[in-house]
């Protein structure tokens, strides 16, 4: 599972200094220093004349996959061996000036880090970098950006919206809503029949905001625009400023809390595998998840027809999105002392044959010009989203993980009262601005 993660700061945060938002995230200046000074790691395979490298990945469902192509990769180049470090750590790698050859990970906080340092490899010339569509290019560097490198090539894309159960919405005649209204009328309906309309899990936070806050923001805000102006404005951040929390997703925090009147009754104690149980057996008709949950809810029930649409969270159809996010993107030290093989096996895995292979076996979307549609019927619902670029990176990957938006988001569900939240959102804010520039 993967849900994108929380800001990282080499955009600019302009209010809030580099240093600031990086402890704010939990992470020292110190321990990025250290990642400056990069030394290669691997050596000579013992006895062969070869070469050891290491590629980093932790993706624990994809871990044996992953396996897999290392070993076609040996295969095809007898003279380099590859260790696969599943290490779920990253930073001590960096620190210890020993990080992997070929790193293969999300494209959030914890890598743009290391974008903004300088420290990842420009991976321009490549070919596969000329595959990238600008549309995807751009989100691989909403994070972070080092002024004339590409240092990271985005290798597979999730996008997420509501799953839904075709039995239940074929039983009582329901369309699939594509506008705020229909999907209102939808959920009453299904109340008034006894049918669950949205089943959430509060008890992992993580839920909500990707589910809950992100989509109800994602059509109605331009994420990357709104932080970006937040950052400009510095500490001046409360309800008369141009842009706020308060003033900015009053509008999508409405919707959030007219959504969370059709959730099962019991939701504040429901974990991420109640729910793919739950939506499993057929205990609700919708269910805000990505693709990630599609196999928990497999599992349950291999038989269960589903399918996904995007949250209409406005009367215009034409203003629906998808929430995405880079899922995973490849990326090689500037301190590798074996670059050519590294880049070797970085080819390797951008091959159409290999990249479009791993998307389809992991029900992602591709991340190429040349990449074809999904075409698992689950996916099929946004696959028009992530062609046209009709899609947004959640607004919760924008906020630094020293600000508990799960647990706020918690408490607003449970109160009704997503105006103190987005309140509590501003003073956050302006209190990390406020210690940046001291």
């Amino acid at each position: 599972m993967t849900t994108g993660t929380r800001r990282p700061t080499s955009r600019g945060v302009r209010g809030i200094s580099r240093r600031g938002l990086l402890a704010s995230a939990g992470v020292g200046a110190g321990a990025l220093l250290g990642a400056v000074g990069l030394t290669g790691c691997g050596g000579d395979a013992s006895g062969s004349g070869g070469t050891t490298i290491r590629f980093y990945e932790q993706k624990t469902e994809v871990l044996a996959y992953f396996d897999k192509l290392l070993r076609q990769f040996e295969k095809r180049r007898p003279g380099i061996k590859v260790i696969h470090d599943d290490t779920v750590i990253i930073a001590p790698q960096f620190v210890r000036e020993k990080p992997a050859d070929v790193g293969c990970f999300n494209d959030n906080l914890e890598l743009a880090r290391y974008i903004e340092r300088g420290v990842l490899s420009d991976l321009s010339d490549l070919p596969a970098a000329r595959r990238i569509p600008a549309d995807i290019g751009r989100l691989s560097e909403q994070y972070a950006k080092y002024p004339g490198r590409t240092s990271v090539l985005p290798y597979s894309l999730a996008a997420a919206g509501v799953i839904y159960n075709k039995q239940i919405f074929a039983k009582h005649r329901l369309p699939v809503p594509t506008t705020w209204s229909e999907f209102i009328d939808v959920c009453k309906e299904l109340k008034t029949a006894g049918v669950t309309p949205v089943y959430a899990t509060g008890k992992d936070t993580w839920t909500i905001w990707q589910g809950l806050f992100d989509y109800a923001v994602g059509s109605l805000v331009d994420t990357p625009s709104f932080f970006s102006r937040l950052d400009e404005q510095g500490t001046d951040i409360g309800p008369d400023s141009a842009v706020s929390f308060q003033k900015t997703f009053a509008e999508p925090m409405d919707r959030a809390r007219a959504i969370t009147r059709y959730y099962n009754p019991d939701a504040a104690s429901r974990s991420y595998a109640d729910g793919n149980l739950a939506f499993g057996k057929g205990q609700a008709a919708m269910y805000l998840q990505g693709p990630w949950a599609l196999s928990q809810i497999a599992a349950v029930n291999p038989k269960l027809d589903v399918g996904t649409f995007a949250l209409p969270v406005t009367d215009r159809a034409s203003d629906r999105q998808a929430r995405v996010n880079i899922d995973l993107a490849l990326w090689i030290p500037t301190g590798s002392q074996h670059k050519d093989e590294a880049r070797e096996l970085v080819n390797f895995l951008m091959e159409p044959a290999i990249i479009n292979g791993y998307n389809r076996d992991n029900l992602a979307y591709g991340v190429t010009e040349d990449a074809p549609p999904a075409k698992d019927p689950r996916l099929a619902g946004l696959q028009p989203y992530v062609d046209s670029a009709a899609f947004y990176p959640g607004a919760g990957t924008f906020i630094p993980v020293s600000i508990p938006l799960g647990n706020y988001l918690q408490s607003a569900i449970s109160s009704g009262n997503f105006e103190s939240m987005l309140k509590q959102l501003d003073s956050d804010w302006r209190r990390l601005a406020i210690r940046s520039s001291a």
